[in-house]
């Protein structure tokens, strides 16, 4: 079963299209990739899916349900949760609490203002820190931290909505080799241990290949091909225009 589907997706930006005719569809507890070079569309349409820009065309359905135009709030609150190639957490908050704060929204009491906020959804929180890898580091500034764990703590965060669907928008934007080999065990890990089917941008082939099940490989907005990673390492048009083979 497709837990998300996309038909005709289309958005253009002052003529140039950026997402044209783009038609995909991500089966349950799959880790799916979509990659291109720079320009390729592959964060717009990640915006088109979560509801953060509106399409010029097609439809967009999450769990059975289409979710074509709604508010991304109400896409989250039925699963969808996303990361960013610029990570957001709030860095004067210590790790702990850019995790806690977000379970307390999670759970419906972020309004009570009379509840003692420091000793609320603790064991949720450390869980979550334990399975992103930053219990240890949990009183840091979450300023201070390095690109790899910054990357954590987002996906800790993403995690603590409780999604079903995590889009991944470049999780391995700005690390070494040592932290990006680490950011996909972890997951690989996420994936199996919790069932949340995983769809990530990409531009790191050797990432691509070693984590998807499924791939697809768009240029100038449009879809050139999609299939498993050993299609795609063999598929013509994609030597030609995403690796530079003739």
């Amino acid at each position: 079963m497709a837990i998300l589907e996309a038909r005709d997706l289309t958005k253009s930006f002052g003529g140039v299209a950026a997402v044209s005719q783009v038609t995909l569809a991500v089966e349950e507890n799959e880790i799916y990739s979509i990659i291109g070079p720079n320009g390729a569309g592959k964060s717009t349409l990640f915006n088109l899916l979560s509801g953060r820009l509106p399409c010029d065309q097609g439809r967009v359905f999450f769990k059975g349900a289409e979710i074509t135009g709604m508010p991304p709030e109400q896409i989250v609150r039925m699963g969808m949760g996303r990361s960013f190639q610029v990570t957001n957490i709030f860095p004067r908050l210590t790790v702990f609490e850019n995790i806690q704060s977000t379970v307390i929204f999670q759970q419906g009491k972020g309004l009570n203002l009379f509840a003692p906020a420091k000793a609320m959804a603790i064991n949720e929180t450390e869980s979550i820190l334990e399975m992103v890898g930053l219990l240890e580091k949990r009183n840091e500034a979450a300023g201070v931290l390095s690109a790899g764990d910054l990357k954590r703590l987002e996906l800790g965060i993403v995690l603590a909505t409780k999604p079903d669907l995590l889009l991944l928008d470049e999780p391995t934007c700005g690390m070494s080799p040592v932290e990006t080999a680490a950011t996909i065990d972890l997951i690989k890990r996420i994936a199996v241990e919790t069932s949340i089917t995983v769809l990530f941008t990409e531009h790191k082939m050797d990432v691509v290949f070693s984590i998807s099940s499924h791939i697809t490989v768009m240029n100038f907005g449009r879809v050139i091909a999609t299939g498993s990673p050993e299609q795609i390492r063999a598929d013509g048009q994609v030597q030609r225009v995403y690796f530079g083979e003739g």
